[in-house]
């Protein structure tokens, strides 16, 4: 059932005010929680093979074409600053290469051989998780990836937007996030873009939390990147010890990281 490509409930667009179609589309956007809410059990089944394997020395990858290609690779780039891991922990692979992220490039999701030659640019193994992200689920480029996956024994997930769909038959741990129709016929970015994306940060920031990643409810290993990472690191340590700001500031700066920060002066 191809949902994603079902015709939307509201007719003649352009001839709804700014207003109507800014309502509309909003009224669309507020079913989409629910749609994920329905989908934890199978986010929970998947998170908890992804941490078994990550503590063994696994990574996690995200293959996608386009919209669900770009989320995977954003996903993944935010954890090393999020939760200071390494850049190979999580890795985001999309369809085209990195130039797709910026620019459509033309057929690359058609390809049924080339995510496996992605991957195995990574040196991919069986210790390692591979998480196909396409809404029709039916990509071939992430098909492809999968059946390849499931050929060298390496563990499977899937997040889709169809029920029943063939990468959702392919994987170990499917997750179906069905959110119905779009507002603009067919344009996946939208609703189903959304629920990639919370059900994105739902896998990385609980996998990173079961890892260890954060301490009470602080990212602790956080990169110190920019002014601001740094005033909240200070304050997260001002919260955390208690001290006042300049004496945080000075251990931040002695000890690099919150945790650092923490580890030091809990062994006092």
């Amino acid at each position: 059932m191809n949902i994603t490509e079902s015709s939307s409930h509201y007719q003649q667009l352009e001839s709804l005010s700014t207003q109507e179609i800014l309502f509309n589309i909003n009224n669309e956007d507020k079913t989409v929680p629910i749609a994920v809410e329905k989908a934890i059990p199978q986010i929970e089944n998947l998170v908890k093979v992804v941490v078994q394997k990550m503590i063994a020395g696994g990574r996690l990858f995200y293959i996608g074409a386009g919209t669900s290609g770009r989320l995977g690779v954003v996903d993944a780039s935010e954890c090393p600053p999020t939760f200071g891991v390494p850049h190979d922990w999580v890795v985001g692979i999309i369809a085209g290469g990195d130039t797709a992220i910026r620019k459509a490039v033309e057929f690359a999701e058609d390809d049924i051989t080339q995510a496996w030659s992605d991957l195995n640019q990574f040196n991919i193994n069986a210790n390692d998780v591979v998480v196909g992200v396409a809404a029709s689920g039916r990509t071939p480029y992430v098909l492809g990836g999968m059946n390849d996956c499931k050929l060298h024994g390496i563990t499977t997930g899937c997040i889709v937007c169809n029920p029943n769909s063939a990468i959702a038959n392919a994987v170990d741990y499917p997750i179906e996030v069905v959110v119905g129709p779009e507002f603009v016929t067919g344009s996946t970015r939208m609703k189903a873009g959304t629920a990639q994306k919370l059900t994105l940060n739902m896998i990385s920031t609980s996998v990173m939390i079961k890892l260890g990643r954060v301490k009470g409810n602080k990212m602790v290993d956080m990169q110190l990147s920019n002014h601001k990472l740094v005033d909240r690191a200070v304050k997260m340590v001002m919260d955390l010890l208690p001290v006042d700001y300049e004496t945080a500031s000075a251990l931040l700066k002695q000890h690099g990281s919150v945790r650092n920060v923490i580890d030091a002066e809990s062994g006092k």
